[in-house]
């Protein structure tokens, strides 16, 4: 009876047990399922969010005129819409993916806000520069019917300027050197020509760097040159020159020195070296080689 009484006991506390378990499987699936669902409807989210921020490049592109920045643009939108094919390929109980998804488009909302500040600057910076641009016309052109009749002068004017703040080359010399660095006195002994000259303090003419060319023309009037396509450009043409040097101009006097090593034969005869800068012939000199 007792035993009977136990065997009884027993089977209510398994029947109960399984119960239990069965309980906490079915709620450890219906949870399951939630948190999928959750997954889910996250991930659309996503998806949503990406496919809104890829056309909002497209219209940010629109409102921008600057090349560098319109490239940017572009590439955020690429990068957008690369991580939004990796969103559609990610499955929706990848919780770790859909996770670093979300936090790049925390960053790429991040990247945005910064594009539309700096597109709505240049913007207001643009318009402003537009309307200084509209007063400046105006008073430019009530000034020029106030000074028409000294349009004239002002262009005398202009011109006198422009001369004077012209570098001016002066002291030019011609030296014919031997092997030895010393004065060839016969012209087939030449190795080298050393040419040298001042170029004059001027306070008006725009201090920097600047470029000197130096043509060498033999007696024929041939240009000696290294190679013909060695060419810089005077009054609208192109004019090929023998040497050419950097210089950092100051406004004070500079004296200049290059060299021209001879590989052509030279023959008797008077030589001319023509100095430019700035588009201006700024000194000449006339040299007689000897036999």
């Amino acid at each position: 009876m007792k035993k009977n009484a136990l065997i009884g006991i027993v089977g209510v506390l398994l029947i109960a047990s399984l119960a239990g378990v069965t309980y906490l499987l079915f709620n450890e699936k219906q949870a399951n399922r939630e948190l999928q669902e959750e997954f889910k409807l996250e991930k659309e989210d996503l998806e949503n969010e990406y496919t809104h921020f890829a056309q909002q490049y497209d219209e940010l592109k629109m409102t921008v005129a600057n090349d560098s920045l319109a490239q940017l643009l572009e590439q955020e939108q690429l990068k957008t819409q690369r991580l939004l094919e990796e969103l559609r390929t990610v499955k929706t109980t990848n919780a770790t993916e859909i996770r670093r998804l979300k936090n790049e488009l925390a960053t790429l909302r991040k990247v945005m806000v910064g594009y539309v500040n700096q597109i709505d600057s240049l913007n207001r910076l643009t318009e402003q520069q537009r309307v200084q641009i509209a007063e400046v016309t105006e008073k430019y052109e009530q000034a020029s019917r106030q000074v028409s009749s000294l349009s004239e002068e002002r262009k005398n004017l202009t011109k006198q300027v422009t001369l004077a703040a012209q570098l001016d080359a002066t002291n030019i010399s011609l030296f014919p050197q031997n092997k030895r660095g010393k004065e060839a006195k016969k012209v087939k002994d030449i190795q080298k020509l050393r040419i040298s000259f001042n170029i004059t303090r001027n306070i008006t003419a725009q201090a920097g760097e600047k470029t000197v060319y130096v043509r060498i023309s033999k007696p024929d009037n041939d240009v000696l040159t290294i190679d013909r396509n060695d060419t810089f450009t005077y009054e609208n043409r192109q004019l090929a020159y023998s040497i050419k040097k950097y210089i950092e101009y100051t406004g004070e006097e500079q004296a200049i020195t290059v060299y021209w090593d001879v590989n052509e034969v030279l023959y008797a005869g008077n030589y001319r070296v023509d100095i430019f800068a700035d588009g201006n012939l700024i000194g000449s000199g006339s040299f007689i080689l000897s036999k």
